[in-house]
């Protein structure tokens, strides 16, 4: 068993955690830097901000706005530039919003009429180019052309959270938690020398049935840059080290039996970090978990391999296995069903806190020092991340 981890088990990623023929990071190196310039603090003022009270674009519009300038203000101030991209869909099909348990019973399905709203999207500004030399005038030749992109090449990684909550609720947990752990991301990962290819979501209406990732994911590459995958932040700020307090869905264990003998062999602690991958996304779990064993504290981690493939087959293959759709349960599977890799970190919201949708929500109910480190690991993986050799550049779906 290795240190800081409950041990792959089958449901973990295969061995080529970085894509062949791609160097293996220095990952225990860029961890160590990034650990260093962590800060529970600021992800305490972030969530105690955040989760005063519950915001929603429907049920809290003031709160909302009062969020979204918060995030918009702490991305600024750590030198990213942000967009606000607003979206108006009309008939989507989602869920309500009112305070309840997992978001897969039908008496929660609702058709909605119209939703608008705005997802904020960050992004590091490129370095300034160098002053241009004076030479010589040399015969012009007409350019070449650019090609493809190459296999292996640096690609975009994105990092999402859902800002909104249910309602009642202030959602420390659900998910101020994501919101603060992305916004620590974009303080190191701006502080590093070069900047790295990330681009940061923070997501509307997650609670409504995750419209927002679905208009943004509808998009994702329709600039022409290449897409690694992206990272979602949910319910991560829960952590219990008593034994038995972590539940499991009903016949979880007959479908994955790797992750649930980890959680068994723990002693049902919640004291770990969920990481929900498929096939396509094996190299950022291998990587996340990787980082996750440096970090300090070191976090466990229990890895689990959705068996089903990107795009709407998968969504529609969750139909025959009940406990599969609870690994859709966030904004990572509107990428998934738009056949972007992806992979969701996550304390398991509702299987380990018994606080999930409800007024007791609090920040007080939170670990700072292992949000961190979730923050730490996320940030190390979104900046080594690269999609395997195999992998294809993304068309943009229209």
């Amino acid at each position: 068993m290795e240190p800081g981890s409950y041990g792959p088990g089958p449901d973990a990623p295969g061995p080529d955690a970085h894509g062949a023929g791609v160097p293996a990071p220095d990952v225990s190196a860029l961890v160590r830097e990034l650990t260093r310039r962590a800060d529970p603090a600021r992800l305490r003022q972030d969530v105690e901000f955040l989760a005063d009270r519950p915001r929603g674009r429907i049920h809290a519009p003031d709160a909302m706005v009062r969020a979204e300038a918060h995030v918009a203000r702490r991305l600024t101030e750590a030198g990213w530039r942000t967009e606000r991209q607003p979206f108006d869909v009309r008939w989507r099909p989602g869920c309500t919003d009112a305070p309840g348990g997992a978001r897969l019973s039908p008496l929660r399905f609702r058709l909605h009429r119209r939703l608008t709203g705005a997802n904020l999207l960050a992004e590091l500004p490129e370095p300034p180019e160098p002053p241009e030399r004076v030479e010589p005038p040399e015969p012009i030749e007409p350019p070449a052309r650019p090609g493809p992109a190459e296999p292996g090449e640096r690609a975009t990684v994105l990092v999402g959270a859902h800002l909104d909550t249910v309602v009642g609720s202030p959602g420390a947990d659900d998910n101020a938690s994501g919101v603060a752990a992305l916004l620590e991301v974009a303080r190191l990962l701006g502080g590093l020398p070069r900047p790295p290819a990330v681009r940061l979501v923070c997501f509307d209406m997650e609670e409504l049935g995750c419209v927002g990732a679905r208009v943004a994911a509808r998009a994702s590459g329709g600039d022409g840059r290449r897409v690694a995958g992206m990272l979602c932040l949910e319910s991560v700020g829960c952590f219990a080290t008593a034994p038995g307090t972590q539940a499991m869905p009903p016949g979880f264990g007959a479908v994955f039996p790797g992750a649930a003998g980890a959680v068994r062999a723990s002693g049902h602690r919640g004291d770990f970090v969920l990481v929900v991958h498929r096939r396509s996304s094996d190299g950022a779990a291998g990587l996340w978990r990787r980082a996750a064993e440096v970090v300090d504290p070191p976090l466990p981690a229990v890895t689990l391999r959705d068996p089903r493939p990107d795009g709407p087959l998968g969504a529609l293959a969750g139909l025959a296995l009940p406990p599969v759709n609870h690994l859709g349960r966030s904004d990572h599977a509107a990428y998934w069903n738009a056949g972007v890799p992806a992979v969701l970190l996550t304390t398991t919201a509702n299987f380990r806190n018994p606080r999930y949708h409800r007024p007791t929500d609090t920040p007080d109910t939170l670990d700072y020092e292992r949000l961190t480190a979730v923050a730490v690991a996320t940030a190390a993986t979104a900046a080594l991340w690269r999609p395997p050799a195999t992998t294809r550049p993304r068309r943009h779906r229209r």
